[in-house]
């Protein structure tokens, strides 16, 4: 009677059979998501400190926005997609703004804040909406498959399987590591996210319910064991960290007075700040753009027009949970593209959403066993998520040169220049200068947007 109620309630708030989907179905799919997630609770800390900012109250603010913003998701758009301080974004705010140009993070925090508030203005004012309509079908898939490659190629870098070199990248060199004698802390966990990525490849074929989330938690109880045995040794001057839960300091949550409401508006007016400032807003919505497109069409959640139902909602929350971020005290808030993989595991309301938020809620009384995930345990998630992602490429029309060199543009320029909002960015000019240069562009009936977003690209190439 107890289920048959509970199924009743979620059933009515989040809409489950109307999007084929059930209660078991939308917490796997939260916990998936919060699994391929939780890295950005170690990393943003780690970034964001460079600038200068306290590790301990970052984690707080990082786990805190997530909490908020992805709530805000499940409230306002019913869609399972799941927010938090946004990775490139932070890099960008602590080397860039605060260590190249000399900004304090202070400021920086207060370009956030204000960044979150045009957002918003946008969102209401159904620019953001009318962007995301104006980008031509095959451009959507294309944006779903580029973001595969993308998110295959971090998943490939954090497992270290791919490294740099005198190439740019290579492969990792077993040969090199028992050279150097890493390979008993480095080469492990390369070997291990390789097996881990078969382990959830041969889940994936059988079928095996929540094969994603079972693909890391078993490929970080292999790098327990390995540990325990002695084959994996931590080497923190290699970035190798125990994979053991770190239980010395307890399950206290670390102060966020040192972050909290620390922004500083002083130089509000200066050319400069506008510049930060824009260069977050344009980075952000882009971003955010390509990642409501890409795993939304993986879903099939868009209409026969390409667009996104409720995405006022969706694009909403993400703006008001940068400006809430800042006040928080951490880099810009967005739509993570490891949303992808819940919605791989069935994940279609948002329902998943308010799963991975109270996971992110929880980490802060658990810090010390969240932490713990390593990055080889949740890269192979990445990598075969990323699999299902580029399946989206059979979508374009590639008997249609005008639609499918763009789109392949999009697709490749995506992992290559390391950045969504760059493969958007590519996917629109070369779509609107190839279709009006051949003379397709009146039988396209291309939207007066997109000339616009065109032309603002390529002086964004020029000016910024």
């Amino acid at each position: 009677m107890k289920n048959n109620t509970e199924q009743g309630f979620f059933e009515r708030v989040f809409h489950l059979s109307e999007h084929h989907t059930d209660v078991k179905t939308e917490v796997m799919a939260g916990i998936t998501t919060f699994m391929t997630m939780a890295y950005i609770l170690a990393v943003n800390p780690n970034i964001l400190s460079e600038a200068g900012m306290d590790r301990g109250a970052v984690f707080t603010a990082t786990a805190l926005a997530a909490f908020v913003a992805t709530l805000m998701m499940a409230a306002f758009a019913n869609y399972p997609f799941v927010l938090a301080p946004g990775m490139g974004l932070n890099a960008y705010f602590a080397y860039t703004v605060v260590l190249q140009m000399g900004y304090t993070w202070e400021m920086a925090l207060a370009a956030v804040f204000a960044e979150g508030l045009i957002f918003i203005a946008l969102s209401l004012t159904n620019v953001r909406e009318a962007i995301f309509n104006a980008i031509p079908m095959n451009l959507k898939h294309a944006v779903s498959a580029g973001i595969g490659l993308f998110i295959a190629f971090i998943g490939l870098q954090n497992a270290k399987i791919v490294v740099d070199s005198s190439t740019l990248v290579s492969v990792y060199s077993f040969k090199g590591a028992l050279d150097k004698g890493t390979f008993f802390s480095e080469g492990i966990t390369v070997l291990l996210a390789l097996i881990g990525i078969l382990i959830t490849a041969v889940l994936l074929v059988k079928n095996v319910k929540g094969n994603i989330l079972w693909g890391i938690l078993i490929t970080w109880l292999l790098g327990v064991i390995c540990q325990l045995t002695g084959l994996y040794r931590p080497d923190a001057e290699l970035g190798m960290f125990s994979v053991l839960p770190d239980l010395s300091s307890g399950f206290g949550i670390p102060s966020m007075a040192p972050t909290f409401l620390k922004m500083d508006f002083s130089g509000i007016l200066s050319l400069n700040f506008l510049t930060i400032m824009f260069a977050f807003l344009f980075v952000d919505m882009f971003d955010t753009l390509g990642t409501l497109i890409g795993v939304a069409s993986k879903a099939d959640m868009l209409d026969k027009d390409g667009r996104l139902p409720n995405i006022r909602g969706a694009l909403l929350s993400d703006a008001v949970g940068t400006s809430l971020g800042a006040v928080f005290g951490t880099s810009t808030t967005t739509t993570f593209v490891e949303s992808a993989s819940g919605v791989a595991e069935g994940g279609r309301t948002g329902l998943t959403a308010v799963v991975a938020a109270l996971l992110f809620g929880l980490s802060l009384f658990l810090s010390p066993i969240f932490l713990a995930i390593p990055s080889f345990a949740t890269a192979p998630a990445l990598i075969v998520v990323g699999f299902l992602m580029v399946t989206s490429i059979l979508k374009v029309d590639f008997n249609d040169y005008t639609e499918a060199i763009p789109s392949y543009i999009c697709i490749i320029a995506m992992p290559f220049m390391y950045s969504i909002s760059e493969g958007i960015a590519m996917g629109i000019i070369s779509y609107v200068v190839i279709n009006l240069v051949s003379g397709h562009a009146k039988e396209k009936k291309i939207s007066a947007l997109m000339y616009v977003l065109a032309v603002l690209f390529v002086l964004k190439y020029v000016l910024l």
